[in-house]
């Protein structure tokens, strides 16, 4: 490879961006978005490869934190911006790229590095493994009724924009991001992402509008939403886009979906990457109807896997030997004996015969407890070696809740 691998100069992002742009489509951005996506990036995280003075591959990463079973919020790097010229494939730019983010991401000592991804199939060899997964359905209102809790009706609810509500929904937003693993913690300048809404991405629906549920004075739910007139020789046969939708209880989360199942002019709620556990799927009188489809959304990659597995709480306690492949980043082959409870874990290394044997992609998608180490050993990706290891480390890895990322990135 003759191409040369350097951090991001800012007064080259134009350049370097125009990349990213050609790789996913060529269509440029509004000045809105790109001006913020320029003002988020971290330079100092960023890789450009450059044939000469031309640049030919982009990646970079955000700094964030991640939400982890048990409460915690783990430093992760948010891989993001990848892209490969299409002049310059199959010469091991990307893995260049991929090796030399990783390194950088260790020595920042974050123990986790994570992605949504265009192509899915790319990043599995780079240790990532699927550790969320998404909702996607559409309501049929005009079929479909909803069983609301006790208590719905003393929800008030109130429309105002995105922009005016943005320190309400935050603040709710903020609550509830240690109560379900795959949240992110919103970073300053993150909050403007959710105002984002180019006129020519509405795809003809309306500008994106805020409903706040609020009780006794205090804002307990919100939600983003458009609304997508449309005709039909029969009357009026509209739809409304949920893009956001958040309660501090189930009675306000209600109150939320019934006044979106009930916008006048509509016939249907397209929702989008929601949690597999959402409480919508039990509201309505049938799912059937609403077309439910499953995707994965975020991928976890254990950069460090002593530190990432003593980071997190474990439902029951465990106590296992993993024997751990991981061909890209040596430094996490070998055995590692993890102890720990609800109450906290440690996770060092071993000399001890293993009880299973797995690569590190399998451990990033059991991480956040969405996947089960026993559905992955039944597809034969985790090996049990010793009897019984298998059931109960699965057991504990678990979640109460569904892991689930709000927003890519």
């Amino acid at each position: 490879m003759t191409t040369e691998l350097r951090v991001l100069d800012p007064a080259e992002w134009d350049n370097w961006y125009a990349v990213l742009e050609l790789a996913f489509g060529g269509v440029p951005e509004s000045d809105e978005e790109r001006k913020l996506w320029q003002e988020l990036t971290e330079h100092e995280r960023s890789i450009g490869a450059w044939d000469g003075d031309r640049c030919v591959g982009t990646a970079g990463a955000f700094s964030f934190r991640l939400s982890v079973p048990g409460g915690n919020v783990v430093p992760a790097a948010g891989v993001t911006m990848v892209s490969v010229a299409g002049t310059h494939r199959r010469r091991g730019i990307l893995t260049s790229m991929m090796r030399r983010q990783l390194e950088d991401v260790r020595s920042r000592r974050e123990p986790l590095a994570i992605l949504t991804a265009s192509e899915p199939v790319i990043y599995g060899r780079f240790g990532y493994g699927a550790a969320t997964y998404a909702v996607h359905a559409t309501i049929d209102t005009t079929r479909v009724r909803l069983t609301l809790p006790e208590g719905t009706d003393e929800v008030s609810l109130r429309v105002t924009t995105p922009t005016e509500a943005l320190d309400a929904t935050e603040a709710v937003y903020a609550r509830l991001v240690t109560g379900r693993p795959g949240m992110l913690e919103r970073r300053p300048g993150w909050e403007r992402v959710a105002l984002l809404d180019p006129p020519a991405e509405r795809e003809g629906a309306s500008p994106r509008m805020c409903v706040l549920a609020e009780r006794d004075g205090e804002v307990v739910g919100y939600a983003h939403y458009a609304i997508k007139p449309d005709w039909s020789f029969a009357g009026s046969d509209g739809s409304v886009s949920v893009q956001q939708l958040a309660g501090l209880d189930p009675v306000a989360e209600a109150a939320l979906w019934r006044f979106l199942c009930s916008v006048d002019l509509t016939a249907r709620v397209k929702v989008r990457s929601r949690p597999v556990d959402d409480a919508w799927q039990h509201l309505v009188t049938d799912v059937r109807r609403c077309e439910p489809a499953l995707r994965e959304i975020l991928f976890v990659r254990l950069v460090d896997v002593g530190a990432a597995l003593a980071a997190r709480t474990y439902q029951t306690p465990v106590d296992v030997v993993f024997e751990v492949e991981d061909a890209f980043c040596p430094w996490n082959e070998g055995r590692w004996r993890l102890t720990g409870d609800a109450s906290g874990a440690s996770c060092v290394r071993t000399d001890e015969a293993a009880d299973l044997s797995l690569s590190v992609r399998e451990l990033g998608a059991a991480y956040l407890g969405g996947v089960s180490l026993l559905s992955l050993a039944a597809a034969g990706r985790v090996r049990e070696v010793r009897a019984g290891a298998l059931a109960a480390a699965s057991v504990a890895f678990g979640s109460p809740v569904a892991p689930w990322l709000p927003h890519s990135f």
